[in-house]
């Protein structure tokens, strides 16, 4: 599915919500090292990143045409501040369920980035058939937890030692879901 989408954000700039294809791989994984060094809610460190632009030119080109996958880029002023994505949990027995991440550039939080992101990460998975969208966010993260449970998902779920943090010790997960209606 090829997505795009203009979204005026709370601060009168315009976004736009789109594919991210294999030529945006320097930028899309300079927000990946950004956002992972602003903030302690994402699942790994900067220093951590063990692949480099060429690793992410492949893998946005593979996920290009995919229609049970999807990879979003959120442009404001011509630069990429900000990704989500949708990937399958696996086949068989649990085929119905997709898994849902996003990150945003920490100068770009509370303008309604993440909930343009996420509700076309929700759309997408819809179109794609699967009946169930997760998640998992750290429970301090209570931004993010109120933008989910706005867009519908529901909490099933804890884990009091889902990421081990250099800075706080143990940070709990907390475990969230969406049941989809597939278009």
């Amino acid at each position: 599915m090829k997505y795009t989408k203009d979204v005026v954000l709370k601060n009168g700039k315009k976004c736009l919500i789109r594919d991210a294809v294999g030529d945006d791989a320097q930028e899309v994984l300079h927000v990946f090292l950004l956002t992972h060094e602003q903030t302690d809610y994402l699942s790994s460190y900067r220093d951590e990143t063990t692949f480099d632009a060429e690793f992410e030119r492949t893998f946005l080109t593979d996920i290009e045409d995919s229609e049970k996958e999807i990879y979003l880029c959120a442009v404001v002023d011509g630069q990429i501040v900000g990704t989500a994505s949708v990937f399958s949990i696996g086949a068989n027995k649990i085929r119905h369920r997709a898994e849902f991440g996003i990150a945003i550039d920490k100068d770009y939080w509370g303008n309604g980035i993440g909930q343009a992101l996420t509700e076309a990460c929700i759309a997408f998975s819809q179109n794609a058939g699967y009946s169930q969208l997760e998640l998992e966010v750290v429970r301090d993260n209570t931004g993010a937890i109120a933008l989910y449970r706005k867009m519908g998902f529901v909490e099933f779920g804890r884990n009091p030692r889902g990421f081990l943090s250099r800075f706080q010790g143990w940070q709990e997960l907390v475990s969230m879901r969406m049941e989809l209606e597939a278009c």
